[in-house]
């Protein structure tokens, strides 16, 4: 009965391995989204080489358009950067410690998951940011046709910085 438990025990630790599934996927589609934004970013600066031989009007609208892009870049990179924290996380809790990043002098504390907590609460915190910059997205297209767009939009404003007070203010208390 002993071997059995013991087997069934062995079995049982080992199967945490298959968490590496999800820290190689979140990794490689990190990669990726690093890849493809890097790649959008250099085709808007590619766009804006001409931007001072340009109309007054076409400047004003490629500026506007330039300002929503990089709003949709900062996104993307945020969002790999979640996958990277994902993964990163997934694997200090159920593999082990990346000894690399314990002994680096350039490793931050952002990238040290200690519990299941830990690396929820991290991972919060930049989706706040991503929903927050989508917010910001959005503001630089709305039209204000009523003043209660407009006090709707200082409440979306107010919500917002509530977020963020609540959010430190929780941090603080750890």
């Amino acid at each position: 009965m002993k071997k059995i438990e013991l087997f069934f025990e062995n079995l049982l630790w080992n199967s945490r391995l298959s968490v590496m599934t999800a820290v190689i996927a979140s990794l490689l589609s990190s990669l990726a989204m690093f890849f493809v934004i890097s790649v959008d970013t250099v085709s808007m600066i590619s766009h804006l080489l001409n931007y001072a031989a340009l109309e007054q009007t076409e400047r004003l609208t490629l500026r506007s358009e330039t300002i929503t892009h990089v709003v949709e870049l900062i996104d993307g990179y945020l969002l790999a950067t979640v996958l990277l924290i994902f993964s990163f996380g997934l694997y200090e809790l159920f593999i082990s410690k990346i000894d690399a990043a314990e002994s680096s002098d350039n490793s931050s504390k952002v990238l040290f998951i200690s519990s299941l907590d830990d690396l929820k609460a991290r991972l919060a915190k930049v989706v706040l940011m991503i929903l927050i910059v989508k917010f910001f997205e959005h503001a630089l297209t709305m039209v204000f046709a009523t003043p209660l767009d407009l006090l709707l939009f200082a409440g979306g404003i107010a919500l917002i910085g509530l977020a963020l007070y609540l959010s430190h203010s929780g941090e603080s208390k750890h």
